[in-house]
């Protein structure tokens, strides 16, 4: 199991934080996560993520599902920052 600190902003944190989008593409992988969001109401929002394959977490992202997920979350993948815990 790995544990992930992925942080990344979106358009609208109230939408991302409700989004069905995020269980669907993660639950189905094993993949438990925990939302963060910013206190001072800024657009950075991250997840704590564990991770049973990073394999299968890697081509997860890379799919055209995760693409459209994010969209639709309105993450901005550009700012996609993600730690590997240790």
């Amino acid at each position: 199991m790995v544990t992930l600190l992925i942080t990344h902003d979106v358009d609208d944190v109230a939408h991302w934080v409700s989004s069905p989008k995020r269980a669907e593409l993660f639950t189905k992988l094993g993949i438990t996560v925990r939302v963060f969001t910013d206190p001072t109401g800024g657009k950075r929002t991250g997840l704590v993520a564990d991770v049973p394959d990073m394999a299968t977490f890697e081509a997860a992202m890379a799919s055209p599902e995760a693409a459209e997920s994010m969209k639709y979350d309105g993450v901005h993948p550009e700012s996609m920052l993600l730690l590997i815990g240790q």
